[in-house]
């Protein structure tokens, strides 16, 4: 049996760094393996991306896409996620469930543009709910259950 004062490492697991600029015999000294002269030997260089003068990669290959500024990223809230929220108590089918309940529930992270609701999963509850979107098959499944779906009108003027 190994008692907590005799554990090591394997063999090996544990790279010991090799010292440079420490003398001919440690086969590292002198130019410590930067090799002689030039931009290279020399400290501070940034050579990244560079080739050698022939046109770099990052410059040969076209540019593609872009970021739309205007984009409005939402938290996601699949209704399953929040079924497990009801009946775990954190999340209250009574009442009307707002952004700030299911923050208040751990169900969305941190402040983005809003709470979009989605249908990956079931619902059993019958619930309102009042967020910034919505898929249509999540506003489907909530009516179903005889629940209603209030969503921001910003977002339906939008998208």
């Amino acid at each position: 049996m190994t008692k907590l004062n005799d554990l090591r490492d394997n063999e090996g697991a544990r790279y010991k760094f090799k010292r440079i600029g420490r003398g001919i015999g440690s086969g590292k000294g002198k130019t410590s393996g930067r090799g002689v002269k030039g931009q290279g030997s020399r400290t501070g260089v940034s050579l990244h991306g560079f080739e050698g003068g022939q046109m770099p990669i990052y410059r040969r290959l076209p540019k593609r896409g872009f970021n739309n500024v205007n984009a409005r990223e939402f938290s996601e809230v699949n209704l399953g996620r929040l079924q497990a929220a009801i009946e775990a108590g954190k999340v209250d089918a009574g009442q009307p469930i707002t952004e700030t309940v299911l923050r208040a529930a751990g169900l969305i992270g941190k402040q983005l543009d809003g709470v979009r609701l989605l249908a990956r999963g079931e619902l059993k509850t019958k619930v309102t709910i009042e967020v910034t979107g919505a898929s249509k098959a999540a506003i489907a499944a909530v009516e179903k259950l005889g629940g209603s779906v209030k969503v921001a009108e910003e977002a339906v003027a939008e998208g």
